[in-house]
């Protein structure tokens, strides 16, 4: 049986310390090369599992961050869709405009028969024109009197019973009347009509008196006399005197119509019809990643990695956006258009469009609006997002990562402390060789 071999004290304090020394070393060593101080359970249960937990929750949000930003640019592609319609209704209301603009060739208009002949301004040593406007529209007798170098004449109208007259005209839905006495002048009675809002009248060099429509609507135009004001407005709806004026009693009983379409706003049929269609266009193609909020969708954004009644979330309901959800219709030339749309030769018309595009207008800036505020929580949620899957992923390695600064210099004092313990070791054989030198 073997002797057991025998350490001495000091030796085997050596050899205690240099294996202490050599584990802390590769501790140390371990905390340098992974950059972890606590890099499994059994290093420290309590900070491994809850640095797992503060890193799994930051990787979730992180994970959000991603469908978040696809939101963004969802509401973004909407929002240039809104800009871009925007331009387009502005480019619709330049159409419109430029339509209004040309309106000679579309307004009725009908011109008498001369009122005053050419003795009558020698007479007067006046031209035709100021001759006839300075005439009564009443006298004693149904005979027109001629103007004289004293007296300035009448155009006929027997006003000595019948003692209130009426000029009444109507276009379209509008209906205006201006009453007149006998001793009242063409002058009013054209002064009257230019009142109306709804026509003008003028009397030429020839004296000719001239009533043409301000819009395009059939132009009804009648001269009467009655007892009471009212009773010559009755009888002037029957053109009763229109001849005493030159005119026809069918041009109140049947109206005047415009001698034709203009041909600038032929033209622009096309060009508005285009932009609305593509209008409708530009809505379709604003979708972004299968999501559009112009076409009607909801787009749905999640904040948190929670579910249920915890989840965090934005609900973005889109909304249709055409021509038609607008109000905005299509254009047609002259008559016989198809259902829905107006004639862009007729000015009330061209009203009623220019006012539907204005009021589109102000529902395009309210839907940007809406989408603006949506895009701006969102993006406060984005950087929240960011900002807080960075705090807690710095919290998880404030309980896991070492501190290379302090491992270095702790790897350092091992290898210094290793140094000392393998002198002292030495120290302590060279006493033992001691003792074998007595023993020779």
């Amino acid at each position: 049986m073997a002797n057991d071999i025998t350490l001495s004290s000091s030796i085997r304090s050596s050899l205690l310390s240099l294996q202490d020394t050599a584990s802390l070393q590769a501790t140390t060593q371990n905390h340098l090369s992974t950059g972890k101080k606590v890099a499994s359970a059994l290093d420290n249960p309590i900070n491994f599992f809850t640095a797992a937990s503060l890193n799994d929750r930051s990787n979730a949000l992180s994970g959000l961050l991603d469908g978040i930003s696809n939101g963004i640019q969802t509401i973004q592609a909407a929002s240039k869709g809104i800009d871009g319609i925007t331009k387009l209704v502005q480019s619709l209301q330049s159409t419109i405009t430029q339509a209004q603009n040309d309106a000679a060739a579309n307004r009725p208009t009908k011109t008498g028969t001369a009122l005053s002949v050419a003795a009558e301004a020698t007479a007067t040593g006046k031209g035709l024109k100021d001759t006839t406007l300075a005439k009564k529209l009443g006298g004693a007798d149904t005979t027109a009197d001629a103007a004289t170098a004293s007296a300035s004449g009448d155009i006929g109208i027997d006003t000595s019973t019948n003692t209130a007259l009426a000029f009444t005209i109507n276009a379209g839905s509008t209906t205006y009347t201006a009453t007149f006495t006998g001793t009242q002048t063409v002058q009013d009675l054209v002064n009257g009509i230019n009142a109306s809002g709804i026509a003008t009248a003028s009397v030429d060099d020839s004296g000719k008196l001239t009533v043409t429509g301000t819009g395009s609507n059939t132009l009804k135009i009648g001269f009467g006399s009655g007892a009471t004001a009212a009773a010559a407005t009755t009888d002037s709806q029957s053109g009763t005197l229109n001849a005493k004026l030159g005119l026809a009693a069918t041009d109140y009983t049947t109206g005047v119509t415009s001698s034709g379409n203009s041909t600038v706003r032929s033209n622009l049929v096309k060009q508005f019809n285009d932009l609305t269609t593509q209008l409708d266009q530009l809505a379709r193609d604003s979708g972004y990643n299968g999501k559009n909020l112009l076409g009607g969708d909801l787009l749905t954004i999640v904040f948190n990695e929670k579910t249920g009644s915890n989840q965090t979330k934005l609900d973005v309901q889109g909304t249709t956006l055409s021509s038609a959800s607008l109000g905005i219709t299509q254009a047609f030339n002259g008559t016989g258009g198809p259902a829905g749309s107006f004639n862009i030769q007729d000015d009330t018309a061209l009203t009623t469009a220019k006012d539907t595009l204005t009021n589109a207008l102000t529902s395009l800036r309210s839907l940007a609006s809406t989408f603006g505020s949506s895009l701006s929580t969102v993006q406060t949620r984005q950087d929240f997002t960011k900002q807080i899957a960075n705090v807690l992923t710095t919290g998880a390695d404030n309980l896991t990562n070492a501190d290379l600064n302090f491992e270095a210099a702790n790897y350092t004092a091992l290898q210094t402390r290793q140094s000392i313990a393998q002198q002292t070791l030495g120290l302590a054989n060279q006493a033992n060789q001691g003792v074998l030198q007595l023993l020779r």
